[in-house]
């Protein structure tokens, strides 16, 4: 699938790297080496993705990511440094849909581009789906509990919009990776947890004693309407 991505990254040598590697998988590939550069690309020429790297000049990746969730829903691939699970939290949290952490491998990185381009190109019919308080509109991208919107990023919205699609079901680590990340490897494990983690921030009345997104211990999640 060919597709236009931005790469916002200040180190010149691994933007070519990344530049070359994307170019080969058949992509248009613009850099810009720092965040207000980014951001203003992506305003004025709308790519299908985005690679952020964190740790950028005049605007770093974070408050970058913020600025484009107010107003877009392009999939960001964030590179990050820092592996601690807080900082990898935050940036699913503020809205990026995955994350690499430094150092990686470029083919992976060309992997992880190409199944978020097939998930943003793949829509799921226009399908109301209810599982007790959760309603999930797939054709207008939207949440609510109990009537309330829930805002959620991509990758919360890919996850919720599958387990809809059977609750009391048990979604393996492996199916939900497939449906939103597609790889079956520790860092995009982790993905899940803290997407799961997010989720029960924004529809559990206690999420440290989850009713409708449970965990079964050793196999995966499942959501469920929360009765008896």
């Amino acid at each position: 699938m060919s597709a236009y991505v931005l790469v916002a990254e200040d180190d010149e040598r691994q933007a070519e790297v990344l530049r070359r590697y994307l170019g080969a998988e058949g992509h248009r590939v613009t850099v810009a080496h720092d965040g207000l550069a980014a951001l203003e690309q992506v305003r004025r020429t709308q790519p299908d993705l985005l690679v952020l790297d964190v740790m950028m000049p005049r605007l770093d990746g974070m408050d970058l990511c913020r600025a484009l969730r107010r107003e877009s829903d392009i999939p960001v691939l964030m590179l990050t440094a820092r592996s601690g699970e807080d900082d990898l939290l935050l940036g699913l949290e503020i809205g990026a849909d995955d994350y690499l952490t430094k150092p990686y491998s470029p083919r992976e990185l060309v992997a992880r581009v190409r199944t978020l381009l097939r998930r943003a190109h793949t829509r799921t019919s226009g399908a109301v789906r209810r599982v007790g308080p959760i309603r999930v509109d797939t054709e207008r991208h939207e949440v609510t509990v109990d009537g309330v919107p829930v805002e959620c990023t991509p990758g919360e919205f890919a996850l919720l919009a599958l387990m809809t699609t059977q609750p009391d079901r048990v979604f393996t680590r492996a199916q939900l990776l497939e449906h939103t990340n597609g790889f079956d490897r520790e860092t995009t494990g982790r993905t899940v947890d803290m997407h799961v983690m997010s989720l029960r921030r924004k529809i559990e009345k206690d999420r440290r004693r989850p009713r409708h997104l449970v965990t079964v211990y050793g196999v995966g999640y499942r959501l469920t309407s929360g009765h008896p």
